[in-house]
């Protein structure tokens, strides 16, 4: 028997990643990251590396290149998963140039905005931007819903492997379920072509479908917005279809904002934003919110508290008070 050749260094991190069950975006990024070490080492070998090269090298995203602290911080993450979790060695605590965290509101549409954009929309990008501001989805978790995901009688959805790799439960909106109903219905029709097709249903992570052998032929574990196109499985023994791929709607959502005239920097997580702004304005408690969210710390959650504005409070500007003086004042 002949033995496996062992795969290249960045291909087994791929492999512990997916394994992992992290997002493909992440795997994507953790790896270019890994990759990045190497190269600003000349490309040695990252056993011959340690906490020096690793601190040397995360200065130098700060220092020279001039990275945000989120970056920098995602480039620690993946090689720190290159070293602990692939190579099994542990580099100590990195103590590095840490890039300066700006403080940041983001952008939030007012309700009327979400309309307008929501109105220049179609199809699944829609149904998308939907998800994300009816219940606080990211991007990647709206995209990674599966039929299993959507409870119709308790009106909510279960939101897997999210950001820090959680679970948590978010809302399902009356307005969407209709609407929802009707997708499923499509995703339904369009499993039983594939199937009668031959062809292996929705894509699975690797240690589920060893698990679940038949899952993939299941409605339950169909994305609710599949692509419109079949590609190889990890195993290349057969042809599934993956989720919709995340540019389709970024694209979208940019496009729809132009057209309904918002003039913000928005994107796809101005509708999560926007989500956590309004249930606030509405009288949600932070607490509630937080679970919503998926937050681990409430002070994350209460940084949309400095968003608000006009509430529903009675708050305003002095300069508002101002004109109504003067207003009773030529009044007489």
């Amino acid at each position: 028997m002949i033995d496996k050749p062992k795969p290249k260094l960045l291909d087994e991190m791929r492999e512990q990643l997916q394994t992992r069950h992290y997002a493909r975006s992440t795997t994507d990024t953790y790896v270019m990251w890994a990759k990045r070490f190497i190269l600003f080492n000349g490309k040695r070998h990252p056993r011959e590396m340690g906490q020096g090269e690793v601190e040397a090298w995360l200065t130098n995203l700060a220092v020279n290149e001039q990275v945000s602290a989120s970056t920098q911080n995602q480039a620690l993450a993946g090689v720190l998963f290159l070293y602990r979790d692939v190579l099994k060695m542990d580099i100590g605590n990195v103590d590095a140039v840490r890039a300066r965290r700006g403080k940041k509101i983001p952008a939030v549409f007012s309700v009327d905005e979400v309309w307008r954009v929501l109105a220049a929309m179609q199809g699944q990008p829609r149904l998308a931007a939907m998800l994300m501001y009816g219940g606080g989805l990211r991007l990647m978790e709206a995209m990674s819903l599966r039929v299993k995901d959507i409870d119709f009688d308790q009106r909510t959805i279960a939101v897997h492997d999210g950001k820090g790799d959680k679970d948590r439960i978010t809302l399902l909106p009356m307005a969407l379920v209709e609407q929802m109903s009707k997708q499923i219905e499509v995703v339904k029709a369009n499993m039983a072509v594939d199937v009668a097709r031959g062809f292996g249903g929705a894509t699975m992570p690797e240690a589920l479908s060893r698990k679940y052998v038949n899952a993939s032929r299941e409605l339950g574990w169909q994305y609710v917005l599949p692509a419109d196109h079949l590609i190889r499985s990890l195993d290349g023994k057969s042809m599934v279809r993956h989720h919709l791929h995340e540019s389709v709607v970024q694209k979208a959502v940019r496009a729809a904002v132009r057209q309904a005239g918002v003039n913000k920097q928005a994107g796809c997580h101005t509708f999560r934003h926007s989500f956590a702004t309004h249930a606030l304005q509405n009288g949600m408690d932070i607490r509630t919110l937080q679970e919503l969210m998926g937050h681990n710390d409430v002070r994350t959650t209460m940084g949309y508290l400095h968003v608000m504005v006009n509430a529903g409070t009675g708050d305003r500007s002095p300069l508002d008070a101002l004109s109504v003086m003067r207003t009773q004042v030529y009044k007489y």
